[in-house]
């Protein structure tokens, strides 16, 4: 299962007690305070881990706490540190305050790692507090508390392309041929009910990664079908493929359904649609109505707009697709 929010609990340790205790050694005269320090409390980290690819984890085990500092003890020792508790997630999550709504990292390198939750300070032994007016303290500290916090975690999926479009365009056909990935491919709407990722080799060590974006329709940005939930995964994307059904079996107009899509992309983030993109007319195995590729053609080269033709069910055009897409992500910067 694919899961791309998740809430978590996060608790420092405490730190330990400060001792109160004096020494009491034979032959050893007017001995003093021997009180240690009590332990810092452990921290919480996340830390991006490449080999996750989901939040399913946190969904059944929300909460996590580090160690409490051990209190302090007499001749001077010290109280053992709590022990840091590391917490892995998928590379390409955001992590947020609950409570404030502050992102406090976006974690897309492995291995990338930040403090969420800091320990509490251990509290000084009366040691501590010996003076040549105050020979004998009997004061110590307690250990500070340390940080609880709440977290929302989102994954934002790490791709180069990303194949937009309404549902049942052919997306997940697409992206099966064009890469090894496995999506789910059936005949009605949202087939397709979680992004697929895939890996596509280009050949001369030249790769890039690919995913299918599902739920776009009008309405998308508002939460319709399933865009609110899924449209932010294309905000990482260099460039996008936006797929577009041309046969007549969708009933609706080439052209509109590209700009209905457009229009949710502007309305759900300006960003997204300055994204570099490449308008490709699928199904042409299946075109009984030309004029419906001549429409969208013509649209694009008169909106300045690059254009493929293909099929992605016999593999008609895609060869020319991918070439056009390793050009314009040259243009974009290196994958």
């Amino acid at each position: 299962m694919f899961v791309d929010r998740a809430k978590i609990i996060v608790k420092a340790g405490d730190g330990g007690r400060g001792c109160v205790a004096f020494r009491r050694e034979k032959f050893v005269p007017r001995g003093g305070p021997s009180g240690g320090d009590g332990g810092r409390g452990g921290d919480v980290y996340l830390e991006a881990d490449s080999q996750m690819s989901t939040l399913l984890s946190f969904r059944y085990n929300p909460e996590y706490r580090a160690g409490r500092g051990g209190h302090g003890e007499g001749g001077n020792r010290s109280g053992q540190a709590g022990e840091d508790v590391i917490v892995k997630v998928p590379l390409g999550t955001v992590v947020i305050d609950s409570h404030t709504g502050e992102v406090i990292a976006d974690l897309v390198r492995d291995r990338q790692r930040v403090i969420v939750a800091k320990g509490g300070r251990g509290g000084r032994g009366n040691a501590r507090f010996a003076s040549s007016v105050n020979r004998a303290p009997r004061r110590a500290e307690p250990g500070e508390p340390g940080e609880q916090r709440e977290l929302q975690l989102e994954l934002k999926l790490l791709a180069d392309v990303g194949i937009i479009g309404y549902p049942n365009a052919g997306k997940s056909t697409l992206i099966c041929r064009i890469s090894a990935a496995k999506a789910k491919i059936a005949d009605y709407p949202f087939t397709t009910l979680e992004p697929n990722l895939g890996v596509v080799d280009l050949g001369d060590f030249r790769q890039f990664v690919v995913a299918d974006i599902p739920g776009l329709i009008e309405g998308a940005h508002k939460g319709a079908g399933l865009g609110l939930r899924f449209l932010r995964h294309v905000e990482r994307t260099k460039l996008l493929i936006h797929l577009v059904d041309v046969s007549s079996m969708s009933g609706r107009d080439p052209v509109t359904d590209y700009e209905v899509i457009r229009s949710e992309l502007r309305l759900y983030d300006e960003q997204l649609a300055r994204k570099p993109e490449i308008v490709v007319a699928n199904k042409i195995d299946a075109l009984d109505e030309p004029f419906r590729l001549e429409r969208l053609q013509s649209y694009c080269k008169a909106q300045r707009l690059d254009f493929c033709a293909i099929s992605a069910v016999t593999g008609e055009g895609v060869k020319l697709l991918l070439q056009a897409v390793d050009r314009k992500l040259r243009t974009v910067g290196e994958v």
